[in-house]
């Protein structure tokens, strides 16, 4: 027997932290489904540059172009108001071993901050647009803004479109399979699965991948 959770939040559904569900879908927290992580880097309007960790993202295109859809952009951030502002952005994916590092940047995200500083990262300029890099990232992508679109027009998040203009992969990640999946590669968000049953709030968590077969 399956749990149906429709548009209406479920009375019994406690939140994890005040004000999680005005920001949240509950059924986001209903579905559970696991996203990669990666940071969003941007130069604020000041020319700090500005570090993003976020989740909520797929890729995909065709021979014509390859385009990063990145979902449940808070519009109230910097990193919205970069984007805007400047028109593109870069994709960082690092291994879980950097997860506090980048945790860092949201405990230290002022105006005046140097995000890259707050975290321990060395600063790169992208090649192919005007945005800084992540050294430290395993790949990165090098993104022109696409489109940005309020879905629901509540004016809390936004789905921001970018062009991926580039690619840039670490040599020892550059082999087939390799590291990329494991220990010291994709981080995966596990958005905070509600119990459908007794309404209990959970934690969200991080995964890794562990690679099982081929085909």
């Amino acid at each position: 027997m399956k749990i149906r959770i429709g548009k209406e939040r479920p009375v019994h559904f406690r939140e994890e932290y005040p004000g999680q569900f005005e920001i949240v879908s509950h059924m986001e927290c209903a579905a559970g489904v696991p996203q990669v992580l990666f940071a969003i880097t941007t130069w604020k309007q000041n020319g700090k540059p500005n570090v993003c960790f976020h989740s909520w993202a797929c890729f995909h295109g065709d021979k014509t172009a390859f385009f990063a859809v990145m979902g449940n952009l808070f519009q109230h951030t910097h990193t919205y108001a970069n984007i805007r502002r400047g028109k593109c952005f870069a994709l960082n994916f690092l291994p879980l071993s950097r997860y506090d590092h980048l945790l860092e940047t949201i405990a230290h995200n002022g105006a005046e901050t140097d995000e890259f500083a707050a975290g321990g990262f060395t600063l790169e300029q992208a090649q192919t647009i005007d945005a800084p890099v992540i050294a430290e990232s395993f790949v990165a992508m090098e993104c022109t803004l696409h489109s940005l679109q309020d879905l629901t027009g509540a004016g809390i998040t936004a789905m921001a479109v970018g062009e991926v203009q580039s690619v840039a992969v670490e040599e020892e990640y550059a082999r087939g399979y390799g590291k990329r999946y494991g220990e010291d590669g994709y981080m995966l968000l596990i958005p905070a699965p509600q119990n459908l049953v007794t309404g209990e709030a959970a934690q969200s968590g991080v995964a890794v991948l562990d690679f099982r077969r081929l085909g």
